[in-house]
């Protein structure tokens, strides 16, 4: 798994690093050495240097930078944001160890002569906006047309949260320390950030056993362990049977696209629950996906009888009404995993504790939510003033708990949150993947893995994930039709399929 560290993680993992032997120097001195190595794999020596270094530890690390790339004979200037004379500690030692010009005025015409600009002004720890002089700077180093290296995380970019804060350096790379913080996935930040690197500063591994961190990147490593893999001796009985309930007959493609991606993630059988005067439709449509006739929420009580039928979504297509809270409330009431989505969720947005009361009495079965921006506002903003503001991620863990549900919140970073804290972020969607009906193949995906038996936050994860590669795969011109198809080309490229 790649953890990642949010502000206060980090400065944990530095005073455990510290507690251990490494001084706060060596450290400086690895993470000025990592951005000095980044730039020299990059620029031949003899390009022309400007670091813009802040008044504390991140300067102290761009000062580390322009003495050893000084001594592999590039031309560097220090342009300091402050008096020298007022930097304390490690940073303080840093800047006395560089015997290289330091600038304190004049920025346009310092920039100027860049044709590398390192960014060491801020790093990740900023928690207020950038005004005053530093936002001047700032401005001035997006005017210069000389790539930018940002020394931790862009400045201006709140680690924790990806949150712009005034204004902030758009970077062509980022070199990191020890962990990737939320705020590097995080949209806006991470369009901040270039191509991000981690490296290896000397802090201990064992240190995140004692910070247990909660945030992932979600990549596959965090849910391989959980992903299913057909046995030989299986059938499809024993690779679960999905069911996804359709919409009326001017709504079934959205119920069609989830049932599709629920088999092509692997789910033994997918049968769609379908209103009669749908049937036709749905049946014509529809050749290894079974249909069954279901109407209204009595019959859907009957037909989830049958045990076989492990999971269950719903949602897409199904229409906004007290007819889809009724459906909802039947299939919860149930033992079966369940993904909901789109309007069983927004259906219960003028009563959101109904639909919060019934998710909680399920104790501990699996549920996945999977709103988009909008629907999550719209329920979880009137069931908790709380879940409209703050950090994507710190929205989606107060969801998650507030449901006792997986929360999946979508978008260009998608948030997966589980009621137990644990949340990963992912960074692999392609912008093409904003196209209609997407998010009904997601909630399939997601279906079809809990069908298979994977646990809801490594299953909710892996549909994300997987719904992302999947994009990826098709390119340019995708509709939502595209993504089942892709699957297929995305699993054998798995390593732990393989």
């Amino acid at each position: 798994m790649i953890e990642l560290l949010n502000n206060a993680e980090m400065a944990e993992a530095d005073r455990l690093a510290m507690a251990a032997g490494i001084t706060g120097a060596d450290l400086m001195e690895h993470a000025g050495g990592a951005v000095a190595d980044a730039i020299s794999a990059r620029h031949p020596a003899g390009t022309r240097i400007v670091v813009v270094a802040g008044p504390g530890n991140n300067g102290g690390d761009g000062f580390v930078a322009a003495r050893l790339l000084a001594e592999r004979r590039y031309p560097v200037e220090v342009l300091l944001l402050g008096e020298r004379g007022r930097l304390k500690g490690d940073a303080a030692q840093a800047a006395q160890r560089w015997s290289g010009p330091v600038s304190t005025a004049d920025p346009g015409r310092r920039l100027a002569k860049a044709q590398v600009l390192v960014d060491a002004l801020f790093g990740a720890g900023l928690d207020r906006p950038v005004e005053g002089a530093a936002r001047a700077l700032i401005d001035a180093m997006n005017a210069s047309p000389a790539p930018k290296v940002a020394v931790d995380l862009p400045s201006g970019i709140n680690g924790s949260s990806g949150a712009v804060m005034g204004a902030a350096v758009t970077a062509a790379r980022t070199v990191t320390f020890f962990r990737k913080k939320p705020g590097h996935l995080l949209l806006p930040g991470r369009l901040y950030c270039g191509a991000t690197s981690v490296a290896d500063i000397g802090t201990p591994a064992s240190v995140l056993e004692r910070i247990g961190p909660r945030t992932f990147e979600n990549v596959e490593s965090m849910w391989s362990a959980d992903f299913p893999r057909p046995q030989a001796i299986g059938n499809k009985y024993n690779r679960g049977h999905a069911v996804v309930v359709s919409g009326p007959s001017w709504f079934t493609g959205a119920a069609r696209l989830a049932a599709r991606g629920a088999l092509r993630a692997g789910a033994g059988l997918v049968t769609i629950a379908s209103p009669r005067e749908a049937l036709p439709i749905n049946a014509a449509a529809n050749l290894a996906i079974m249909v069954r006739p279901v109407d209204g929420a009595g019959e859907l009580t009957a037909f989830l009888s049958d045990r076989r039928l492990n999971a269950l979504a719903m949602g897409p297509g199904l229409g906004v009404g007290e007819a889809t809270c009724a459906l909802t409330l039947a299939a919860l009431a149930g033992e079966r995993a369940i993904v909901l989505d789109a309007d069983a969720i927004t259906s219960f947005a003028a009563q959101p504790q109904r639909l919060a009361d019934a998710l909680l009495a399920r104790a501990g079965r699996a549920a996945i939510l999977t709103p988009h921006e909008g629907e999550f506002v719209r329920f979880f903003g009137a069931l908790d003033e709380r879940t409209r503001d703050g950090s994507k991620l710190d929205r989606a863990r107060l969801a998650a708990a507030l449901t006792g549900a997986v929360v999946v919140l979508k978008g260009g970073d998608t948030v997966v949150a589980a009621p137990d804290g644990r949340a990963s972020i992912a960074a692999n969607a392609p912008a093409y993947l904003a196209t209609a009906g997407a998010g009904d193949v997601l909630a399939g995906i997601a279906a079809g893995l809990l069908a298979q038996g994977m646990p809801a936050f490594t299953a909710a994860s892996a549909a994300v994930w997987l719904h992302g590669a999947a994009a990826s795969a098709v390119g340019p011109g995708l509709i939502s039709e595209d993504l089942p198809e892709a699957l297929p080309a995305v699993y054998r490229a798995l390593a732990c399929w393989r």
